[in-house]
């Protein structure tokens, strides 16, 4: 079993895709998860799998798609993972305490990164770096003129956001579950 991080991209947003959180929960460990955690309600998970990432979000999306009758993107990282991506933010303590982490679903190309890089705003600043993209805002990211969109039409990849603190929860959550294996 390892421990797993999974990021369901755009449930709950708006009164969109609702999913309730204990109704998630129940589904996955009925679909053979264990220790099934969620935090907070924009999809958020963190369990235990003897399966790997890329069979995990294929199940996880299926079982949303019966269950609750529409599709979903799904993103699982490790706990090694989320906290490569989170040490690796180029940001000044400041700036990341109030920065996004868009995490996309692969490492996109040099010449795609270059290509979204020539995009600016005033007020925002991003680093593409492997399979994350840095984000600060002046405004906030519900004031910026940049969001996902853009990045995933340029970079070719899905992507879905999350601030630091969740961030911060999410490494936290994981290696508590790390020390109950």
């Amino acid at each position: 079993m390892s421990i797993c991080i999974v990021l369901i991209k755009g449930i709950n947003v708006g009164g969109h895709k609702k999913v309730p959180m204990a109704e998630l929960r129940e589904l996955l460990i009925k679909s053979g998860f264990e220790n099934v955690q969620t935090y907070i309600q924009s999809g958020n998970v963190i369990l235990d799998s003897s399966e790997k990432g890329n069979s995990i979000e294929i199940k996880i999306q299926k079982a949303i798609m019966t269950h609750f009758g529409f599709e979903v993107s799904v993103l699982v990282k490790t706990r090694q993972d989320l906290k490569r991506i989170f040490d690796a933010c180029p940001f000044s303590d400041e700036e990341k305490r109030s920065s996004y982490f868009m995490l996309l679903h692969d490492a996109p190309d040099d010449d795609l990164i270059k290509l979204a890089s020539k995009k600016t705003y005033e007020g925002e600043e991003y680093k593409i770096i492997n399979d994350c993209i840095y984000f600060f805002s002046e405004k906030g990211f519900g004031q910026a003129k940049f969001n996902a969109s853009f990045f995933e039409r340029k970079l070719k990849t899905f992507a879905t956001a999350r601030n630091y603190n969740t961030m911060v929860k999410l490494i936290a959550m994981s290696l508590i579950n790390e020390k109950d294996l």
